[in-house]
């Protein structure tokens, strides 16, 4: 468990940095929502989190998520999914998070439409991930991929609706080659007319996480899934 005095040290540094990088980019830290990652933390980290502000909340398993959120069910959070998504997984998505952040594919993007219409009125909204890095390792879409991904959701997937695009940098300490990874999906928003397109949108960026969201933000990052520089070190299993 976390030392909460300590957290919340951790918490404050974030906000100055994310306030000067927003301000570097023509923004505030109020443009910019933090995705807490709380990954392997037991449920009390989260209470000098939520306590400080902070309303949204990302996991990347599953099953971690079907044992953290209904024990903070009478918290006020907004619940994301981070991590891939395998179909077979979809329904439990649907039922846990408000927003995934991985639509990857289309036969994902087919299996969440059909359990949606199930399912009637959602709150339930997707980030298309692309990967602009081009490295094989990594999941997503490939950019020239997008459009046909975009008309496929519009013409089959009513129920479901997009709300921005994702993407991850390479893990490398190069500067350039983590910048040109998220100016890359900022400028690919550009080249797309979507006034055509009912449910989808792409003014937010889902991209940055603890070891380079000041260079997301300045590239337009409207989301930032932050996890280690607000809860410490991963716990180990």
């Amino acid at each position: 468990m976390n030392d909460s005095s300590a957290t919340r040290n951790r918490i404050n540094e974030v906000f100055d940095r994310i306030e000067h990088a927003a301000n570097r980019s023509g923004r505030t830290r109020k443009d910019i929502t933090v995705v807490a990652v709380g990954k392997t933390h037991p449920v009390e980290d989260f209470f000098p989190v939520i306590e400080a502000g902070i309303r949204h909340f990302g996991e990347s398993r599953i099953q971690e998520a079907e044992d953290k959120i209904p024990q903070l069910s009478e918290r006020d959070i907004i619940w994301h999914m981070i991590g891939h998504l395998q179909r077979n997984k979809a329904k439990n998505a649907i039922r846990l998070f408000r927003q995934l952040h991985s639509l990857d594919s289309k036969r994902l993007a087919r299996r969440l439409q059909k359990l949606l219409a199930r399912e009637g009125e959602s709150d339930f909204s997707a980030f298309i991930q692309v990967n602009t890095s081009g490295e094989e390792s990594k999941y997503g879409i490939d950019p020239d991929q997008l459009v046909p991904m975009m008309d496929l959701i519009e013409e089959e997937c009513p129920q479901l609706g997009v709300n921005g695009l994702m993407t991850m940098a390479p893990l490398t300490e190069d500067e350039t080659k983590i910048r040109k990874t998220f100016s890359a999906l900022r400028e690919l928003t550009g080249k797309i007319d979507t006034t055509h397109y009912a449910s989808i949108d792409l003014h937010n960026l889902s991209m940055g996480m603890t070891n380079d969201y000041e260079i997301a933000i300045e590239e337009g990052a409207t989301h930032v899934r932050i996890g280690r520089a607000l809860f410490g070190e991963r716990l180990s299993r």
